[in-house]
């Protein structure tokens, strides 16, 4: 593996270590996260909270096999200043937004913690795979300091297979958005003949994968001039192979649809759509992810 010369952004990029059987995962995002987050104006603790979510939804969705496969990441609590965060991935199409409550963020200290924002809550990730109709959910504490500690500890107790986060962001001096991640596993294919990794996570292997992948700094991650193949050979130059992937372009993407929408509202009786509709006769229906809003007449009729 050489080390390139060019940065990578709105990207993602995967990479095998097979004598260590392990796999990682590097995700860099800039004007995809912007135009994400400039759809809602959130106050600066929302932001910075849905930015580190869209991070880790392309971080784990970016290592679906099933190119229609869908990943959802939901965090919930019933009594914290954040009511709702949905972030989801589908072939490189990211979208998220965050429900809270303004009066109880007002009384937040300036820069909350994640207890102070869903206090008691849960995260819980989901994969729909579309070839084999399957889907798999797994639902944790939202414990630990970030959403990503609350993800490592998703794999460890929903899925028993040791993994590593780490994520960094920053503002540059204009404003933008640049966020990366580092997500790292052990695979339990290359445990064939040994004991099960579920009861063993201590495995010398992954302990040398992941003292390594813990040296990367989160302003690395973030850094837009450094290009993601040469984190991948500043943490495992040393090793005998590492097999870098295909890469996968992200883009902000919304299902959200016009014809979809006026389709399922012609299903409701015409009395219901009058009483939907406002003083001109159109229905507003609104898109929580894009923050847009659709108008539909009253009287649209199935197609």
């Amino acid at each position: 593996m050489t080390s390139p010369e060019i940065a990578d952004i709105d990207e993602a990029l995967g990479f095998t270590i097979p004598e260590r059987h392990a796999r990682g995962r590097l995700v860099r995002l800039g004007p995809v996260l912007d135009e994400i987050l400039d759809a809602h104006a959130y106050p600066p603790a929302i932001e910075a909270l849905l930015a580190e979510a869209l991070t880790l939804t392309a971080l784990i969705g970016s290592t679906l096999k099933d190119p229609s496969g869908q990943l959802t990441l939901q965090a919930q609590t019933q009594a914290g200043v954040v009511t709702l965060l949905v972030c989801d991935y589908r072939g490189g199409e990211l979208r998220g937004y965050v429900q809270y409550d303004a009066d109880k963020l007002a009384e937040a200290p300036q820069d909350p913690t994640l207890f102070a924002l869903f206090g008691e809550g849960y995260l819980a990730i989901t994969f729909d795979l579309a070839q084999t109709k399957e889907r798999y959910q797994g639902i944790v504490p939202l414990d630990g300091e970030t959403l990503a500690q609350a993800a490592q500890s998703y794999f460890v107790q929903s899925e028993q297979i040791p993994t590593l986060i780490h994520l960094g962001m920053q503002r540059d001096g204009a404003g933008r958005h640049v966020a990366g991640g580092l997500f790292l596993q052990h695979l339990p294919e290359g445990e064939d003949g040994r004991e099960r990794l579920h009861t063993r996570l201590d495995h010398p292997e992954w302990e040398h994968v992941a003292i390594l992948g813990g040296t990367m700094g989160a302003d690395e991650l973030a850094d837009p001039d450094l290009p993601l193949e040469t984190l991948i050979w500043r943490l495992f130059n040393e090793e005998d192979e590492v097999r870098v992937l295909a890469r996968t372009p992200l883009a902000k993407g919304c299902r959200c649809d016009a014809d979809y929408i006026s389709s399922v509202l012609a299903k409701f009786t015409p009395a219901d759509r009058a009483e939907m509709a406002d003083a001109d006769g159109m229905i507003q229906v609104g898109c929580a992810f894009c923050a847009k809003s659709f108008p539909v007449p009253a009287d649209v009729s199935v197609q």
